[in-house]
């Protein structure tokens, strides 16, 4: 792993919030991310609290990945499901699947399991079943769909800053369980992470409206991104919701499962004509 030397004294201001996002990067991506000088235990643990704040910009570093794909695709004249189906496989390497993964031991937990403990352990069952793969087989076969649609419909700028916005607007949302349930269990990750403070929350606000944005400067309505937005937040809580009744809390798999959902719901309203 690369270690860069310390910032220069110009710089020093930016340094917890640069730290923030770098620990975030790490824990969000599979992105061979460097260790900056002033990081004395980059890969030890880090307050997920004040962290979160960094989470749109690295929801738009992955959205950009998405979307460097897409354009590659677009680049070597690709039909636009193929050059989708290059930026959807670009977003799950550069995560690893992990949003992916929650996704799927969800659908497999809430599904197969008859009670809130059975469902729990399938859920951390390392294998997947028949809900899980169906899950996935929608969940990709959705984003594919809506950003070819963007891509025929919208433009390669359109599609490409869209994919940006929504891993920003996504990754936020992906955090409602967190803010409006209890953890379903005491030694979970997501029990540990805890949730974001005030102020942290009101820089992710902050935050993931300017990455929201960007859309715009292709010539993106403003109207279907305010709407995006909110069906995304909709479309989370509503995996709290149903995680709240099947399991009586959240895990960092139900933050996977509302991540996923809320990329598709707000995919789904800029495809939208």
């Amino acid at each position: 792993m690369t270690k860069f030397a310390n910032l220069p004294p110009i710089l020093k201001p930016v340094e917890p919030a640069l730290r923030d996002f770098m620990s975030c990067l790490r824990f969000y991506t599979r992105l061979p991310v460097p260790i900056l000088g002033f990081e004395r235990d980059a890969f030890g643990r880090f307050s997920f609290e004040r962290a979160a704040g960094m989470l749109p910009l690295v929801g738009a570093v992955v959205g950009g990945i998405g979307a460097l794909g897409l354009l590659v695709g677009h680049i070597l004249h690709l039909p636009a499901t193929q050059a989708s189906i290059l930026a959807i496989s670009a977003l799950v390497l550069a995560t690893g699947a992990m949003h992916e993964d929650g996704l799927a031991d969800c659908a497999d937990g809430f599904g197969g399991g008859a009670s809130a403990t059975r469902k729990l352990e399938i859920m951390r069952d390392s294998r997947i079943g028949a809900f899980g793969t169906l899950a996935l087989i929608l969940s990709i076969s959705l984003r594919i769909g809506l950003v070819a649609t963007l891509l025929l419909h919208h433009g390669s700028w359109v599609a490409a800053l869209s994919l940006v916005a929504a891993g920003a607007v996504s990754r936020v949302a992906g955090l409602v369980p967190l803010l409006v349930l209890a953890p379903a269990r005491a030694d979970g990750l997501a029990a540990a992470a805890g949730r974001p403070g005030p102020m942290t929350l009101r820089l992710m606000g902050v935050l993931t409206l300017l990455v929201m944005l960007l859309p715009l400067l292709a010539g993106a309505g403003l109207s279907n991104l305010i709407v995006g937005l909110g069906a995304a937040i909709v479309a989370a809580y509503a995996v709290a919701k149903l995680a709240a009744r099947q399991i009586n809390g959240h895990t960092g798999d139900v933050a996977g499962a509302a991540q996923q959902m809320a990329e598709i719901a707000f995919l789904l309203i800029l495809a939208a004509r």
